[in-house]
This record gives C-alpha cells, structure tokens and sequence, in this order.
C-alpha cells in the first residue's frame, strides 16, 4: 500500500495542472523544461513538466547544432541515483499497467518466451530513441510507439480541441490501436509495456547494479530458495537485475528477511 500510495502521488504531482484538462491546452510555464524521472508525456493536458523520454528525442534530433549535455545528464543523475527504482515506484504509467492487471481474468505468467521478448525493449531504445532521432531527425519512439503520449496527452487533447479533430489521421488511428493493444495485454500480462517495450526502463536497467537506492540480499542470511524469484511476476533471474523494478514485493516473500531497501553509501 506504500508503494500504492507513492505511486498516486507521483501521478498527480506529474499532472497537477488541473486547469489544462479543463481546457484542453499543455502548460508552458517556467517549470516545464525541467523533466520527472517517469514516463510522462510532455503534451499531457496537466504535465507540468517533460518527460525525459521525449526531451531526450527532441535532444537528439537537434544534436547536429548542440549536444544534449542537460537531458543526458539528466538521466543518468536518475540512474546512479535510483535505477529502476523509478519504474516501481515513480512511472505513472506503471501505475496504469497494475491497476489494469488487477481486473480478474486469466493471467500469462512469465516463461522463457516473456523472458526473451524482455530484451525488445533495448532493441526500441537504440532504434527508436537513438537512431531515429539522429537520422531521420523526428522522434521516433514519442511520434510511432509511445502509448502513454496517447493516453495521456493525444486522446484528451483531440478531444477538447475541435480543430484538432480534423486533423486526425492515419498515424493517430496507429497511436489509438497500439494504445487499445497494450492496454489489452495490460489485463493478462503484468506491465507487458515495461517488460517489453518500455526504452526508458531500458536505460534505467543499466544502473540497477550501482544505483545509490536499490534492493539488496543479505547473502548471509539468503538461503537461496528462490521463492523471491518465483514469486516476481517480472522476468528476473536474481533479485536486483535489469529485469527488476525494485519494487520490493519479493521481500513479503523471503522467510529469512534477507532482502532490504539499502542504501549504497550506508552499506559500503
């Protein structure tokens, strides 16, 4: 429930601006250029700041003039300091993808073919938001795949704004469909997005290892029965790897209470 809890004050604090939905236009004030560690979309009615998937795109497509110094450090500021701590905890679209998959239906629970698809997502970071970008100078994972940018910003804009409307073609029917798609699969599938798809925990997953904030086994108490592995409905090998959103749920999990939040300048 803490979890929960910070989870939903994220989500409000990313989208405070209450006025934006009311009107259906995007915040500019002066906070905007600053980015949340989440996935959140810039064009989000009530984002009050940028997302740093979309900042680090737009970064990227204007590099031939200025190397995006800001958004990459940026980044990895986030990721020494948490790693994938922000997926569980600080993502409102991750937020999403639980409450989703708390509907009651059959669930696809992980195997080695989830296992395998999880690297896909490192495959969408470098061609998506890397080489798109430089290349065909658009933003590619933001303009072609992002559901989130849908959800949360391409559906209630078009909404409120008649002229928009008539501008709608067939690349928001793509948004729309894929957006339809993973929610979908949300229901069956625990955070397919973030497992999958998601680049953002992607670049996180680099620093799951070294971030300052993580989850950590005793190995002195662990006896190493794997019921935290068996338990996570991520795709993990070891409590801790890329694949972990540092959630801490397997700790309910470990009878030995060798796994703990630590921090690495205390541990050390």
């Amino acid at each position: 429930m803490k979890r929960k809890l910070i989870q939903v004050i994220c989500a409000i604090l990313y989208n405070c601006n209450l006025i934006g939905f009311a009107k259906g236009s995007i915040y500019q004030g002066p906070i905007k250029g600053a980015c949340v560690p989440g996935l959140n979309c810039y064009s989000c009615p009530g984002a009050i700041a940028s997302c740093p998937l979309g900042s680090l795109q737009s970064a990227l497509v204007s590099s031939k003039y200025k190397f995006p110094y800001y958004i990459l450090g940026l980044l990895l500021l986030f990721g020494v300091l948490l790693g994938r701590v922000i997926c569980g905890f600080l993502c409102p679209f991750g937020l999403i993808q639980e409450l989703l998959y708390k509907i009651p239906t059959p669930k696809l629970k992980k195997n080695c073919f989830t296992r395998i698809l999880s690297y896909l997502k490192y495959v969408i970071l470098v061609v998506f938001v890397i080489m798109i970008p430089i290349v065909l100078l658009e933003p590619g994972f933001c303009k072609y795949i992002c559901p989130a940018g849908t959800l949360e910003a391409g559906v209630p804009l078009v909404i409120m704004n008649e002229p928009l409307q008539a501008l709608t073609g067939n690349l928001f029917i793509w948004k729309v469909a894929l957006l339809i798609l993973f929610i979908i699969a949300a229901v069956f599938i625990f955070r397919s997005f973030c497992r999958f798809i998601c680049p953002l925990g992607a670049f996180y997953s680099f620093f799951n290892r070294i971030a300052m904030v993580r989850i950590k086994v005793d190995e002195d108490k662990c006896d190493h029965c794997n019921a935290c592995i068996h338990h996570c409905k991520m795709d993990i090998q070891k409590v801790g790897d890329h694949e972990c959103i540092q959630c801490g749920e397997c700790a309910k999990h470990c009878h030995t209470c060798a796994i703990s939040f630590r921090k690495k300048n205390i541990e050390s």
